[in-house]
């Protein structure tokens, strides 16, 4: 028996010994092409090549391809485990022309590896051709001497192919095998195609027009070749067995199932251990290529198959997860054909594993609902449409689980019921919406939503991608295309630009295609919290609806972003370490040039705090361990010791960033609920510098800090300062703190100084009266009175003064205007025994209006008050003079 790795092998090794580059599979998330979910066929990573947008790798290429058909029109999932040939994944050996050879060799090379280097029997092959395609069928004729009976005319497009409806295109030539007349079934063309004896294992597609808008348009200039042999099939045939599942890489992986469950593969279980050796590939190869389980998109498809065959584990009785418990036999069989199985296995058993655990727990509460609800039907019944919905809704029972556990026992759903349910809730999420407050233009997102779906994101690994364009909105609403100069809103899709969410700023950079079109994306935002949303402007082309575009994001943005957002996460656990576990986040801003972090926290940080949380988030920067992230229920992330957000809303599924070096117990130094890109390892942050620290509300600090570049120069930039302080101070940057320290002491000596002199100068009468003398006492209507205006003098020291005046004076009123930089400070004192017919505050009031300021208080024996107008200082104490005068009178 000749093995499928063997067959594999072979295959490559034959068109590699004529001058064919034998290429690695590409993975299965397409990047070439935008409008597919999964890599589908053997040609899909060559799809550029064959359009002339991209050089092809060589004139020849051959391949073995990881292939998905779970999702959009290539869906076999429903089927996959019940019919001898569907699978989820698959494998797709190709050789490829890109211009070099054509129809003849093609014709050739096929014929001699299936009966020369295989061995087949040519009795038991037989061809198709496209019906107007006569010298595809006059070239068979001559290779291999068929009768023209073994040479079948296709009158219909399945022996036509076509990239789209406008591109290359060109006719098809099938090889079928002939299992034998004890199996039903009629060649192709017959009534009895559909049966299994007849089974295609070699499609040679022959691309030698240009089509547009369907039609025919011209010749290639360069015809070329593009085949697929599916190796499940081949090896069927080689292994002289009629059922793909009956080849030696199923029947291990049943085995390994059988084991497990200790349930034998017969009719009763075959098709649980069918589905579950299927599932388990197609699962591992989507992990091991980057795709995780989610409630959208490709991770949604992934989760549909893992629950489907987890489903059918639950079937066979396994008591415990089974899934992840298979991964190292599917490693046996195909890890050496495909390394990527090895180098995720850690990865995949884990996921596999929790999946499995969170699914058990839905799938037994949904069983147990749906036994309750179907427990009246009989064989052929009809489970209503909105029973279905209300077990997806409230209980998150998947539609898809519904209709396989009821398939078993002769039941059905009412599929339209769903739906009318749920368009039902659509409608009244859109009412609350409405209702909600929300500016009418924003409806805009609702409709794009609905018709569309959630948009993809591919940013956690990838910085560039390729998408279709769905949505288009200009001055809040959608138009179908956009030119030059216009300021919109483009969607896709699928995106690898980060949408504000979380306190991180969304991504910016450009949206292109080889046309002309150049998007600059200014931001990208979030409408709904599920759509990602390109803002900007278009700087030259146009785009339209439906054109394939390329995205790529700011990547040295991107990254300074990422380190600010790994950052805050470290900062926030240091935060906790030094100040105590009270400390929790309370909001962030994470931007491309620095990040604040408020925080839970009664009283501002002390330097020690601040050079203690700066020396251990450092030490974790240094460390550069790597940063992983899982996906987990929120209440497992919680159990494992994430930290959680208090009054944060979270899904059915969060990712937990882990950072940091293990502490005790094998956590690592930071575990948190996240949903934003982050750094690979903790050195990518570089560096990391607080640069200020304040008050937001009672009980709530922020942190404004840098990382990386932003904080080496800001770091720079105080060194230089330093230095230019040094400088003007005559010595070194070491000595200067010294300089200063010094220089400070002898100002405030000297000012201290200054103000014994004005101060002597004053109570010695060197300060200048109303009319411009030296400082004399008067007497103003009987009452003795002292005034002056002191130049410099700081207002602190006008209640000494005015004391000693007092005591002077032994009874009377005193009056000292202190100017300084122009504003001027006045103090009045009245004796004791005048305060009875005079009180300062009115008087001092008199004196802070001729300053052209209002008000002064203070007590009757004393008071003060200031005003703008220096100038006016002897205005002002000729004010109080007036006053006193008229008291007197």
């Amino acid at each position: 028996m000749t093995s499928t790795n063997d067959i594999r092998r072979s295959f490559l090794d034959y068109f590699a010994g004529m001058d064919h580059r034998v290429v690695p599979s590409a993975p299965l998330v397409p990047f070439s092409d935008p409008t597919l979910m999964f890599v589908n066929a053997g040609m899909v990573p060559f799809k550029n090549a064959f359009t002339g947008l991209e050089t092809p790798p060589a004139p020849r290429a051959t391949s073995a391809q990881k292939c998905v058909r779970a999702g959009g029109k290539h869906n076999d999932l429903d089927n996959v485990g019940y019919t001898a040939r569907h699978h989820t994944f698959f494998e797709m050996l190709g050789n490829f022309s890109f211009g070099d050879y054509f129809k003849e060799q093609a014709i050739t090379n096929a014929w001699n590896l299936l009966t020369k280097e295989w061995g087949l029997d040519p009795k038991r092959l037989l061809v198709t051709v496209y019906h107007t395609d006569d010298e595809a069928f006059d070239l068979w004729k001559k290779i291999t001497g068929f009768a023209d009976d073994k040479i079948i005319r296709i009158p219909t497009k399945d022996n036509f192919w076509a990239m789209g409806s406008d591109g290359p295109c060109g006719p098809c030539s099938e090889i079928f095998y002939d299992h034998g007349d004890h199996i039903w079934g009629g060649p192709p063309g017959s009534p009895e195609e559909d049966g299994d004896r007849f089974v295609e294992i070699w499609n040679l597609v022959f691309m030698q027009f240009e089509q547009a808008n369907d039609e025919i348009v011209a010749d290639l200039p360069k015809p070329s070749i593009d085949t697929g042999m599916g190796l499940e099939r081949i090896a069927a045939v080689m292994q002289g067995v009629t059922d793909n599942y009956d080849t030696d890489t199923f029947k291990a992986l049943i085995a390994a199932s059988v084991h497990l469950t200790g349930v034998p593969a017969d009719d009763a279980h075959r098709a649980s251990h069918r589905v579950i050796a299927d599932h388990l590939r197609s699962t591992s190869f989507l992990l091991a290529d980057g795709v995780l389980p989610s409630n959208e998109g490709r991770g949604y498809v992934l989760r549909r198959i893992m629950r489907r065959a987890m489903r059918h584990a639950h079937l066979l009785g396994a008591d415990k997860p089974l899934m992840h418990r298979l991964v190292p036999a599917l490693i046996t069989e195909m890890g050496q054909a495909y390394p990527e199985l090895s180098r995720g296995e850690a990865l995949i058993e884990d996921v596999l594993d929790r999946e499995e655990a969170q699914f058990r727990r839905t799938l037994d509460k949904g069983l147990r609902l749906l036994d309750e609800a179907t427990g009246d039907l009989a064989e052929g019944g009809t489970l209503a449409g909105e029973t279905a919905f209300r077990l997806y809704d409230t209980y998150g029972f998947p539609y898809d689980l519904t209709e396989d556990a009821l398939r078993t026992r002769g039941l059905k759903v009412d599929r339209a019921g769903f739906d009318a349910a749920m368009e039902e809730q659509k409608a009244a999420a859109r009412a609350a919406w409405k209702g909600s407050g929300e500016a009418a233009s924003e409806e805009v997102w609702f409709d794009i939503a609905e018709r569309e779906g959630s948009t993809e994101f591919t940013g956690y690994t990838a910085t560039t991608g390729e998408a279709c364009v769905v949505a288009l909105v200009k001055d809040g609403a959608e138009v179908s295309e956009a030119g030059e100069g216009d300021a919109l809103v483009l969607l896709t899709n699928q995106t690898p630009f980060y949408a504000e969410s979380g306190g991180q700023t969304g991504d910016a950079g450009r949206i292109w295609t080889p046309e002309g079109l150049e998007f600059v994306v200014e931001t990208t935002a979030k409408p709904l919290g599920r759509l990602h949303a390109h803002k900007g402007r278009i700087a030259k082309g146009s785009v339209k609806l439906g054109d394939n575009v390329h995205l790529e994001i700011d990547v040295e943005r991107r990254d300074r972003i990422r380190a600010n957002h790994s950052a805050t996460h470290l900062v926030h656990a240091a935060l906790r370490h030094r100040l105590g576990e009270h400390v929790t986040q309370k909001g962030s801003l994470v931007a491309q040039d620095r990040f604040r972090f408020d925080f839970s926290h009664p009283k501002p940080l002390s330097e020690e705090d601040i050079a203690a949380i700066e020396a251990e988030v450092n030490a974790e920067i240094r460390a550069n361990e790597q940063v992983s992230t899982r996906l987990m229920t929120p209440d497992d992330a919680v159990a494992a010791g994430a930290l959680a957000l208090f009054g944060e809303k979270y899904g059915d599924e969060v990712r937990v960033l882990s950072m940091g070096r293990k502490e005790g117990g094998g956590r690592n130094y930071s575990v948190e609920l996240c949903g934003g890109t982050h750094v690979r390892a903790t050195g990518d942050i570089g560096l990391f510098k607080i640069v200020s620290e304040s008050a937001v509300s009672s009980g709530v600090r922020r942190i404004e800090a840098l990382t990386g570049e932003a904080a080496r120069r800001w770091l720079v930039a105080r060194d230089e300062a330093l230095r230019a302080i040094a400088g003007a101070l005559r010595s070194s940057p070491e000595e200067a703190t010294a300089r200063v320290e010094a220089l400070v002491e002898d100002r405030k000596r000297l000012e201290k100084e200054l103000a014994e002199t004005k101060r002597a100068l004053a109570l010695g009468g060197g300060s200048t009266s109303s009319d411009g003398a030296g400082s004399s006492d008067e007497s103003i209507g009987g009452v003795a009175f002292s005034g002056q205006v002191i130049e410099g003098l700081e207002a602190r020291e006008l209640r000494p003064l005015l004391d000693e005046a007092k005591k002077r004076l032994g009874s009377g009123v005193a009056a000292i205007c202190a100017v300084n930089d122009g504003k001027a400070a006045f103090a009045v004192a009245v004796t004791d025994d005048l305060t009875d017919r005079f009180s300062a505050v009115d008087l001092v009031k008199a004196g802070v209006a001729a300053l052209g300021g209002k008000g002064g208080g203070g007590r009757p024996d004393m008071a003060q008050g200031g005003g703008p107008d220096g100038d006016k200082a002897v205005t002002a104490i000729d004010a109080v003079k007036a006053e006193l005068k008229a008291g007197a009178a």
